[in-house]
C-alpha cells in the first residue's frame, strides 16, 4: 500500500509537494486553510492574521525562466516579471496540467501535528485537522508530513518608544492592500526591504512619504544591460565560477560601481556601510525615481514616536504624519508543531538543508521553502520535495545525523560571516550553490563537464547562459525529455514578449543575447586567466 503523505498548505511548494508524491507513488493529502490555491501569491481584499498576502499591485521580483517548475515552462507570451495575478494563473495551469488539485481539500487548517505512539517503529504522525466549513475537528495518522506553510506569516511587529502616544493611524506592511485612502497623506514607512520599498514607492505616487532604514541598502533594478532581465544575466553558473574565484571584496566593489552608476545611493542617502553580498538586496526599479521628484526621502532610523509624528536617530522630526507603516518583517515558525521536533528562535531553525530535522530517527517530516534564496524560491523548493519524497519512499538514505549537524554549523557560520547581523538574514541561500547541493542528494545535478563533450552546443547554454530549473530535469531520477528543448529556447521565451511591434527594415539591433553572451565569455576568460596565471 501506498505511503500517505500530509502536505500542509497549497501554495507553490504545496503544488510541487503533490506533483513530487505522485512522481514517486507516495498517495498525497493537501490540506489548504482557505478556499484556493497559490499561497501568498494569492491576493485577497480581506485581511487574515498569519496568512500571508500580496499587495493588490505586486510584481514578482524574479523573471519566469527562472522561477518556473522544472518541466512546465511559463508560457512565452507570459511577461518577464509576471503580475501576481499572473503567478496565480500559471499555478493554475499546473495544478491543471497534472491533474494536481483533486488531492487538495480546502478550508481544512492543520491544528497540531505529534509523533503517533508507534512513531519510534513506524515515523507516523497524527494530525489534528479542523474542517472550517462545518467547525468539526478530527485526527488522521500518517506516514509522512511535508510543512509547505512559507515563512511570510506572522508580523514582526515592532515597538517605538512613544508608539502609544501616537495619533495617527499604525498598522504593519502585511495589511496594506493599495493606495485607496492614502491621497494627499504623509506616511513614513520603516523598513527599507522589498515590501517597504513597494509600499513606499506606490504611496509616494499619491501622498508624501518618508522611508525609515536603519542601515540603508543596495537597489538592484529588475532589468539589466540592453534589457534584459538581471537574474537571466547574473545567476548562471559562470558568473558563479568568478563569484568563487574572486575575491569577495573585489567582487563587490565592481558591482558598487555598477549601481552607483545606475544612481549614486550616498548622493540619494541609500548609501549603506555593508558589502553587496552582506544582506538581501532590495530590488525596486523606481525608487530613485520617487526620490528625484520630492515625493519619497529617506530618512535615518526612528529614535521615537510623538503625538503627531516622528523623531529620527539624527535630530531630524517629521510632523504632522497621518499613517506609520511597518515594512518590519515577519516572524516565522511553526506553532502546530511540538517544539522538540522544531524549535525556531528569533527566525533561526536547525534543519539539514533547511528542511531535515537532523535528530529525528526516523525522517519522515520535513520543511519545504523555509529559505530565502538570492534567486527565485519554486525550483530550489521543487528540488526539497524531490529529495523528501524519494526520502519517504526509501530510495535515497539521508547522511548521518553527525553529518548533518556539520553541515548545520558550516552553513550557520558561513552566514554569520558574510551577512550583517539581522532577524532578516537566517535562511539566505545562493542560488546556483544550493540547488546544485540539493541536485546532487536527488542524484539530477547537471554533469557539465560531461555535456561539454557529448553536447557543445547545450554544455555552453548550461554554463553561459541562466541556470533555469530545466538543467536538473536533464539526467538522473525524474529527467525530463523536453528538457534539453526547453533550455535551447530559454531565450527565444525571454525574448517574445518584448517583441509587440514590426520594426521598420535597418532599425533592429545588431548586438543579440548571443553576442552579449559571447562578449561575456570573453570577460570571462579574461578574469580566470588573471586569478588563474
Amino acid at each position: 500500500m501506498a505511503k500517505r503523505v500530509a502536505i500542509i498548505g497549497a501554495g507553490c511548494s504545496g503544488l510541487i509537494a503533490i506533483k513530487c508524491c505522485l512522481e514517486e507513488n507516495l498517495q498525497p493529502f493537501c490540506f489548504e486553510r482557505t478556499d484556493e490555491i497559490g499561497g501568498l501569491w494569492n491576493f485577497t481584499e480581506k485581511i487574515c492574521e498569519d496568512q500571508a498576502c500580496v499587495m493588490k499591485s505586486t510584481v514578482i521580483n524574479t523573471s519566469k525562466e527562472l522561477m518556473c517548475f522544472s518541466d512546465f515552462p511559463i508560457p512565452k507570451e507570459f511577461p518577464n516579471f509576471m503580475h501576481n495575478t499572473q503567478v496565480t494563473r500559471y499555478f493554475k495551469m499546473f495544478a491543471d496540467a497534472f491533474n494536481l488539485t483533486k488531492h487538495i481539500q480546502y478550508n481544512k487548517e492543520i491544528l497540531a501535528v505529534k509523533k503517533s505512539s508507534d512513531f519510534e517503529q513506524t515515523g507516523r504522525w497524527d494530525l489534528q485537522i479542523r474542517d472550517h466549513k462545518t467547525g468539526s475537528d478530527e485526527t488522521q495518522v500518517f506516514d509522512a508530513v511535508m510543512v509547505c506553510t512559507g515563512h511570510h506569516a506572522s508580523k514582526n511587529v515592532s515597538h517605538f518608544t512613544g508608539q502609544e502616544d501616537f495619533q495617527g493611524k499604525i498598522l504593519h506592511s502585511h495589511d496594506y492592500k493599495d493606495w485607496t485612502g492614502y491621497t494627499g497623506k504623509r506616511i513614513v514607512v520603516i523598513g527599507v526591504g522589498n515590501s517597504g520599498g513597494d509600499v513606499a514607492v506606490e504611496l509616494s505616487r499619491v501622498g508624501k512619504v518618508f522611508l525609515s532604514t536603519r542601515r540603508g541598502t543596495w537597489v538592484l533594478n529588475r532589468i539589466a544591460d540592453n534589457g534584459i532581465p538581471g537574474d537571466f544575466l547574473l545567476n548562471t553558473r559562470w558568473f558563479n565560477t568568478i563569484r568563487h574565484a574572486m575575491p569577495e571584496e573585489t567582487l563587490s566593489n565592481i558591482l558598487k560601481k555598477a549601481l552607483n552608476k545606475r544612481f549614486d545611493h550616498e548622493l540619494y542617502s541609500l548609501m549603506p556601510k555593508h558589502s553587496v553580498f552582506a544582506e538581501c538586496p532590495t530590488i525596486n526599479d523606481d525608487m530613485p525615481n520617487r526620490i528625484a521628484t520630492g515625493s519619497l526621502k529617506i530618512k535615518a532610523d526612528v529614535k521615537r514616536f510623538t503625538k503627531t509624528g516622528v523623531e529620527f536617530v539624527d535630530g531630524t522630526v517629521e510632523d504632522d504624519i497621518d499613517v506609520i507603516i511597518l515594512a518590519t518583517g515577519y516572524i516565522f515558525g511553526f506553532p502546530f508543531i511540538d517544539k522538540s521536533v522544531i524549535n525556531v528562535q528569533k527566525n533561526k531553525v536547525k534543519m539539514f538543508k533547511y528542511m531535515f530535522p537532523p535528530d529525528l530517527p526516523k525522517q519522515t517530516l520535513v520543511v519545504i521553502g523555509c529559505f530565502q534564496p538570492i534567486g527565485a524560491i519554486i525550483p530550489i523548493a521543487e528540488l526539497q520535495c524531490r529529495l523528501a519524497t524519494r526520502v519517504f519512499k526509501g530510495t535515497y538514505s539521508l547522511p548521518s545525523k553527525y553529518e548533518m549537524w556539520a553541515d548545520i554549523g558550516k552553513k550557520e557560520a558561513n552566514m554569520a560571516a558574510r551577512y550583517v547581523e539581522s532577524q532578516r538574514h537566517t535562511i539566505q541561500v545562493d542560488y546556483v550553490d544550493f540547488m546544485d547541493e540539493l541536485s546532487e542528494l536527488v542524484g539530477c545535478r547537471p554533469n557539465i563537464g560531461r555535456l561539454l563533450l557529448t553536447d557543445p552546443q547545450l554544455g555552453l547554454k548550461c554554463f553561459f547562459d541562466p541556470n533555469t530549473p530545466y538543467q536538473y530535469r536533464l539526467r538522473g531520477p525524474g529527467s525530463w525529455s523536453g528538457a534539453r528543448e526547453a533550455i535551447m529556447t530559454q531565450t527565444y521565451r525571454m525574448e517574445y514578449p518584448f517583441k509587440t511591434r514590426s520594426l521598420p527594415e535597418g532599425t533592429q539591433s545588431q548586438l543579440s543575447h548571443r553576442l552579449l553572451t559571447l562578449v561575456l565569455l570573453a570577460v570571462v576568460i579574461a578574469v580566470l586567466y588573471q586569478v588563474f596565471f
